[in-house]
């Protein structure tokens, strides 16, 4: 097969380097100060607000949830110490003695009880974080250190669940909104930093809590300045106005390498590009060559949904967009995460046959739809999805581009305004579970399932399969049965894969020393300045 060349964007660190005096003169580092120049921040300091992997990222500085996840998602202790299960539906949490929140108050059970419940309260535009509370309908208090939570039905992965609900003190109320977080006011967590200040798209300010149970963190301030121009992100560590970034643009990373004032971690992502076709009956967003808005839309028809599927390259992608920095993805999660298609075959790219199934679904002139995405999200987000667009061509689809920021991808997808979407996403609890609830079941707040499904894909077989699987408590036919519920979602072209990405740091060269995250996070805390 022919390789087709795309436009890849310029490397960004000739520019950066170049504009560092954009920042004025070299600042002086400031003694036990991390400055952290993040691709994006977060959007609220509300810690149930929304489940966007950089809000998460962010307030884990300030909060703290029952259990934690390690590097490799793996579930470890944290504001609880044990857990057991008690019948299929019913958890007990014993809780840390001692645990101070920033205000001075101590850790109770009646805490839990009131973030658990506070959660499908406060949901944000991209639904919050229903999906890890949907099956808790009864959270007791036993005593001061021991919570039982019930849920509908058997959940096997509510610990998974719970590591991403982070525990706000009872008393900040009821009527606790975004406004009272974002100042301040509300912002109380009992995690190793508390908050200074916020100004949302701009600066994150903490100050270390000396009374952290883990001890105190390495750094008495942390700056997290949201920069999400690649070439300012770079040209900020160029001119020492940060000390650390998130992000690095995948143009630059092997001159970044070969260059021995600066050190680049990097390895696998959980995050893979989706792309999300809408299955609403008719959308005046699909027309005809000429304008004409179709009778109906030819997304739901499983064939054109293929046919999307085999006109995308993704070793193109994953080698020249994305620089060799991701690699094609044969399914809606990693490959071996809990529950995954344990040897997924393939994506083809064929674009006859591309063609061909579009002539059988009765498009042989093919139409013409828009395609959405975000410009400041993941790394490459907006080449990549200037590259679909060509490659969507080659089939004889007009696919008009539209790269937009998240702040306005995100409320807009969940208002369900765009027909064919690209977006990241990772599957926090490291199985898959939470993304065949999440993505693939029919929207149902009554159960709490297709939180984030804005696609309007509905299959009852597939339910079907979701729902046996995710109350599966023996671990071996859990396995089967999500692989299976994955395998069925694979087979309609529901959401269509295309690469995994890479995560990438970069900091001057022997200053700081961190395990790179599979889900990306940045957390000050594991973060140690290098003893020169």
């Amino acid at each position: 097969m022919q390789v087709l060349k795309y436009a890849v964007p310029r490397t960004v660190l000739g520019a950066a380097l170049a504009g560092a005096m954009l920042f004025g003169a070299t600042a002086a580092a400031h003694a036990q100060e991390l400055r952290i120049g993040v691709r994006a921040g977060p959007e609220a300091m509300d810690p149930h607000y929304m489940a966007i992997g950089n809000q998460i990222a962010a307030i884990k500085n300030v909060y703290e949830a029952l259990v934690s996840q390690d590097e490799q998602l793996r579930i470890q202790p944290a504001l609880a110490t044990a857990w057991k299960l008690l019948d299929d539906t019913t958890w007990e949490f014993k809780l840390r003695p001692q645990v101070k929140f920033h205000d001075g108050s101590e850790l109770h059970a009646r805490d839990v009880k009131f973030s658990l419940e506070r959660v499908p309260r406060v949901a944000g535009p991209n639904g919050g974080l229903v999906i890890n509370t949907r099956n808790i309908t009864e959270v007791l208090v036993l005593d001061s250190l021991t919570v039982r939570i019930r849920t509908s039905i058997p959940n096997p992965s509510l610990p998974q669940d719970l590591a991403r609900i982070m525990i706000v003190p009872a008393h900040i109320g009821d009527d606790a909104q975004v406004a009272a977080f974002n100042s301040g006011k509300a912002a109380i967590g009992t995690g190793p930093f508390k908050l200074l200040s916020f100004k949302p798209r701009t600066e994150l300010l903490l100050e270390r809590f000396d009374s952290y149970w883990r001890g105190p963190a390495d750094w008495k301030r942390v700056q997290l300045l949201e920069i999400s121009n690649d070439a300012a992100r770079l040209a900020a560590l160029a001119s020492r106005r940060v000390d650390l970034i998130n992000f690095v643009p995948y143009g630059d990373v092997a001159k970044l390498k070969k260059n021995s004032d600066y050190t680049v971690l990097h390895g696998d992502s959980i995050y893979i590009f989706l792309l999300y076709p809408d299955f609403r009956a008719q959308s005046d967003l699909i027309t005809d060559k000429a304008g004409k808005p179709l009778a109906s839309n030819p997304l739901r028809d499983k064939r054109v949904r293929e046919a999307l599927s085999l006109a995308v390259d993704r070793r193109t992608i994953a080698a020249t967009v994305l620089e060799g920095l991701a690699k094609p993805a044969n399914q809606i999660i990693v490959d071996k995460f809990f529950g995954a298609i344990e040897k997924p075959a393939p994506a083809q790219t064929n674009l006859q046959k591309a063609r061909e199934l579009l002539a059988q679904a009765g498009y042989p002139d093919g139409f013409a739809l828009p395609l959405h995405c975000t410009s400041d999200r993941l790394p490459g987000d907006a080449a990549l999805c200037s590259a679909l667009g060509q490659m969507l061509a080659k089939v004889g689809l007009d696919v008009k581009v539209n790269a937009v920021s998240r702040t306005v991808f995100i409320p807009a997808r969940a208002r369900g305004e765009y027909v064919l979407s690209l977006a990241g996403w990772g599957s926090l609890t490291g199985e898959a579970g939470y993304t065949l609830a999440a993505l693939a079941h029919t929207n149902d707040k009554s159960k709490g399932f297709g939180a984030f499904n804005f696609t309007n894909y509905s299959n009852p077989g597939t339910d079907a399969a979701i729902s046996v699987a995710m109350r599966a408590m023996d671990s071996d036919r859990r396995r089967l049965l999500l692989s299976g519920a994955m395998q069925a979602v694979q087979e309609d072209y529901a959401i269509i894969p295309l690469v995994q990405l890479s995560s990438v740091w970069a900091t001057r060269a022997k200053t700081l020393a961190f395990t790179p995250r599979v889900d990306d996070e940045t957390l000050a805390y594991f973060i140690q300045a290098v003893k020169k």
